[in-house]
């Protein structure tokens, strides 16, 4: 009897499963979204060209190498900018680059990001600049940012490129009741320089402490997505390979080398690799600070990291931190000072440059990292900052106001020597 019992049990549960999914029904919902648009990969990959200059819009990162400045416009390429004299620059070119945001420059290549691909560019003259290599799929999750308040609808890779977002109405079917729609792009990252030509010295350039890329010898180093570091053999640029790919268990943000180590920035803390082995890095050690965005340069016996509030960065201080090195298996913080947004920063000697957002630029001596506050050289509060170049008695400077220029020489006079402005939209 107990047998039949169970037995009926289960089949009055059977059939109670098979009524609930014969009843299950389904809705259609409407609503607005982020769709994707895209270009054909042929066309993508036929789209890098050199045109006149352009007027600056959006600047983002700089490089700066053999007298040319190369300021990155958001999204679209790069300004190339004569810089043999600070004191009054002139773009000369602007090379058309869908998807760019970082740079690197070794001898008479430059290497740029384009979405998804890596490019190297034979610089030898300007104004005829060459593609000579492109790895396709070095960043496969980089895509423009949408409307902030949208979700964005479904991505088929197939399709191409994706190079835009328009906010279109979207109709769904869906499970009654679950209020689906959101559709999260999971995985994806927002990417939120004469007839003769200039006489290119074999080495790298100098970027700024915003960069992801980062040169050494033979190699470059790149953010492909924030959590995995990949090393790329440029020993011939027409033949650029992937020879190392590192995941990592934080989101970086920046890289900064200094002789054999590399310092990453992310957005929990500094890891600092080996660069013996400039094939493979292997991380030495690390150094926790709260969650925020973390550029970082470093001099001599210390690393200055700059923390800061912000739409991705989940944190609410703002902060100058100092940084022991001396020991680079055991590096302990010296100082923390706060700051009002900042961003970039660079040094020189006992010169410490730090662009503090709408705080603008602000100049320490930093001979005492103990008193870096209290020993302000001068700053300039007029103008929203991002980041910096100080080399040789010139700081070049990119901020929302455009490309400026000061002769730091004499640190007791500091003045300002030229500004390239931007295009007001």
């Amino acid at each position: 009897m107990k047998r039949l019992i169970k037995s009926a049990l289960f089949l009055t549960v059977l059939i109670a499963g098979l009524t609930a999914c014969k009843d299950r029904t389904t809705e259609l919902i409407t609503y607005d979204a982020n769709v994707p648009v895209y270009m054909p990969f042929d066309e993508f990959r036929a789209s890098f060209l050199k045109s006149a200059p352009i007027e600056i819009s959006h600047p983002g990162k700089m490089y700066f190498k053999d007298g040319y400045l190369f300021v990155n416009e958001y999204g679209k390429g790069i300004h190339v900018i004569d810089n043999t004299d600070p004191s009054n620059p002139e773009k000369i070119a602007f090379y058309e680059i869908l998807g760019n945001v970082d740079m690197a420059i070794k001898g008479n290549v430059l290497f740029a990001d384009s979405y998804i691909d890596l490019l190297a560019i034979d610089i030898t003259d300007v104004e005829k600049p060459v593609e000579i290599d492109r790895i396709e799929n070095v960043f496969p999750e980089i895509v423009p940012e949408g409307e902030l308040w949208y979700p964005y609808a479904m991505v088929d890779k197939s399709q191409g490129v994706i190079i835009d977002w328009k906010v279109e109405k979207i109709t769904e079917e869906v499970e009654k009741y679950n209020h689906g729609g959101f559709i999260y792009l999971g995985g994806m990252d927002f990417m939120m320089n004469a007839e003769a030509g200039p006489t290119w010295t074999g080495g790298s350039g100098t970027g700024g402490s915003m960069a992801r890329f980062m040169l050494n010898e033979d190699y470059l180093y790149v953010i492909a997505v924030p959590t995995r570091l990949k090393t790329v053999d440029i020993t011939t640029a027409s033949a650029m390979a992937v020879v190392d790919s590192v995941d990592m268990p934080r989101n970086m943000e920046t890289l900064f080398r200094l002789e054999n180590n590399l310092f990453v920035g992310t957005t929990t803390g500094m890891l600092i690799f080996d660069l013996v082995n400039p094939k493979k890095p292997a991380q030495i050690s690390s150094y926790d600070h709260i969650t925020a965005c973390d550029p970082v340069v470093v001099d001599g016996q210390y690393a200055y990291v700059t923390l800061r509030s912000g739409n991705t960065c989940n944190n609410t201080q703002n902060l100058l931190e100092v940084v022991d090195i001396s020991s680079i298996k055991n590096p302990y913080l010296v100082k923390s000072y706060p700051m009002f947004n900042p961003h970039g920063l660079g040094t020189d000697g006992d010169l410490l440059f730090v662009c503090d957002g709408a705080a603008g630029l602000k100049i320490y001596d930093k001979s005492n990292p103990l008193a870096i506050i209290t020993s302000q050289v001068a700053h300039y509060p007029d103008f929203d900052t991002y980041d910096v170049i100080p080399m040789n008695g010139i700081l070049m400077l990119v901020g929302t106001g455009g490309i400026y220029q000061y002769d730091y020489s004499d640190p007791e006079n500091i003045v300002q020597i030229s500004h390239i402005t931007i295009k007001e939209e």
